[in-house]
């Protein structure tokens, strides 16, 4: 059993950057897809995919059946689809809640397997016109898992490791109980904090001044609502504890704040550090964390490929690259990110040989 004919409904940011990635890892799995006729010929012209697919029912000559549409809409397909599957055919959705798929799931009567996927990456704009071959590139790829097949299972998984997206297993509704406090909760979080800061004092907008940290936490702010509404309404439940616990946070800190109680506001900073340190941005996700080192590289032209020079002739892969700060005209200072510890090592001492300076 291979996947070499898989199926994307829904080519939109999700599904067209897995169609892009696997096309581009190996340009031998067949893919066929199904969307709007406009973003289908525009997907074909683009070499992205093989074959339109008229009507979801066409995905079924498959071996691999990925869902990528807006929860509802996904939940609608899945339903048509599941009870078709023949055997040794898997269907697997892409949406940000898996319980209420794995509870359908159960209720289904199907020759087939099902396996749930929550990509956790993305960007603030949607659609196949922002759909990014690297989306998925060291991004955490959460499987949950509803069939016993072990053999199904792990080639589901090395299937998926070919767009570099690091795959951790998580039960359906232990996902949705996480979810809800490290993204749907700081989604919501975003969009009241930037209605908070979009006033007026005098005469003068809040928001003129607006600095970096306030652009970082916000930034979500702009997410497509008609996606949010759906992620709210099939995670209401563990999203309604998540923001239970975060108003007694915020009472808890009101309070601290009325009795002059610093020293107890300054444990909260602390703690909050601590815990913060402990997060690799790198991963696009909080789990398996890269290895980096942040390199001051002066504003003339050739820098950076002078460094990747240096590493690739010492076989050392740069596995992700981030600009933090730059100033025209002086320099920046960039982070190169490492796959081990090792590899980090050694590329610290030849950049410093090179004439770099490491932060």
């Amino acid at each position: 059993m291979s996947f070499n004919k898989i199926a994307i409904i829904g080519l939109g940011l999700i599904g067209g950057s897995l169609a892009k990635a696997i096309k581009h890892s190996d340009n031998s799995v067949y893919i066929t897809a199904f969307d709007k006729l406009e973003i289908l010929k525009k997907a074909l012209h683009d070499k992205v995919i093989d074959e339109a697919l008229s009507s979801v029912d066409g995905s079924l000559i498959c071996d691999l059946i990925f869902i990528a549409l807006p929860i509802e809409q996904s939940l609608k397909v899945f339903k048509e689809l599941a009870h078709k599957l023949s055997p040794n055919q898997v269907i697997s959705d892409l949406c940000s809640v898996k319980g209420i798929f794995a509870d359908e799931w159960k209720i289904i009567s199907s020759a087939g397997s099902y396996i749930g996927a929550h990509p956790m990456t993305g960007k603030e704009k949607s659609g196949y016109g922002n759909s990014d071959l690297l989306l998925y590139e060291n991004s955490v790829y959460i499987v949950c898992s509803e069939d016993e097949d072990d053999k199904i299972l792990n080639l589901y998984i090395e299937f998926i490791k070919q767009v570099n997206a690091r795959i951790v297993l998580l039960d359906a509704h232990l996902h949705d109980k996480i979810t809800a406090h490290v993204s749907h909760l700081p989604q919501l979080l975003s969009v009241l904090l930037m209605n908070q800061a979009n006033n007026k004092m005098d005469n003068i907008s809040l928001l003129d001044f607006g600095a970096g940290g306030f652009r970082d936490m916000t930034r979500i702010a702009s997410s497509d609502f008609r996606i949010w509404q759906y992620i709210i309404k099939h995670n209401k439940t563990e999203i309604l504890k998540a923001l239970s616990s975060f108003q007694d946070q915020i009472s808890r800190l009101n309070r601290m704040i009325m009795s002059d109680e610093y020293e107890l506001i300054g444990n909260l900073f602390e703690s909050a550090r601590l815990a913060r340190n402990e997060i690799p941005i790198n991963t696009k996700g909080f789990i398996d964390p890269l290895y980096d080192i942040t390199v001051f590289v002066k504003d003339e032209p050739g820098m950076i490929s002078k460094i990747s020079t240096i590493l690739f002739n010492n076989d050392i892969n740069i596995k992700d690259i981030e600009l933090l700060k730059i100033r025209e005209g002086t320099g920046g200072n960039f982070k190169f990110y490492f796959e081990s510890e090792n590899d980090a090592a050694k590329a610290k001492q030849l950049i410093i040989t090179a004439g770099f300076n490491i932060q």
